[in-house]
């Protein structure tokens, strides 16, 4: 089954994982390249393990902008486990993602290299019933808005960016959102706000180790 524009190959390959932290870039078109039979549109009750290589030549195609992607925009644990980890093989259709399903297989995707593929894997795994890629793209978009408006000190205008980002019904990443917003009404004095949301992000991704009230 295949994802628009990415590549798969079959052969099994170790989901252990090597954290790292993500940063931004960008690479061509994908297509999947399985590594072992998957089957696409996992079972909601099944927990999806997803690893991306952040060795040295997938970093150079995009490897960490993907992983970061990936972290923004999938739901939250224990549905779906994001982490960086060591080589997949085929270094020059990097980046390369691995998705692991319960009872279905793993598979190698390559060529993973920009938010909208990394999407379009999700919404593979998942099914478009559970994950709209296009409304995760959008409300990821607003969310970068929001963060880059934080970090430049306009608080205000990141607090109406994140509910915008909310108000998008996004079919993952809101822990982040509400976990960032929460940040933003701390520096603008809604501290009641805030500990809203904080509390918001803990009911929707308990086992996100990031998420928690400080």
């Amino acid at each position: 089954m295949a994802v628009p524009g990415v590549a798969a190959a079959s052969r099994s390959y170790s989901l252990a994982c090597t954290p790292r932290p993500p940063a931004p870039r960008r690479r061509g078109p994908i297509t999947p390249r399985r590594r072992g039979p998957i089957t696409p549109h996992a079972s909601a009750e099944a927990s999806i393990e997803i690893r991306v290589c952040t060795n040295r030549t997938c970093v150079r195609q995009g490897g960490r902008e993907v992983l970061a992607a990936l972290g923004g925009l999938a739901p939250p644990p224990p549905r779906i486990e994001v982490a960086s980890c060591g080589c997949l093989g085929r270094c020059g259709a990097g980046p390369n993602v691995a998705a692991s399903v319960p009872g279905r297989g793993t598979a190698v995707f390559a060529h993973v290299g920009t938010a909208a593929r990394a999407a379009r894997l999700l919404e593979h795994l998942l099914g478009a019933a559970e994950f709209d890629a296009d409304a995760g793209l959008a409300a990821l978009a607003v969310r970068e808005k929001a963060e880059a408006a934080l970090a430049e000190g306009n608080a205000a205008e990141a607090e109406a960016l994140f509910t915008e980002s909310i108000g998008l019904n996004a079919p993952g990443g809101l822990h982040l959102v509400y976990g960032s917003r929460c940040k933003a009404r701390l520096v603008t004095g809604d501290t009641a706000g805030a500990l809203a949301d904080a509390e918001e992000a803990i009911r929707i991704a308990p086992k996100f180790p990031q998420v928690s009230l400080e």
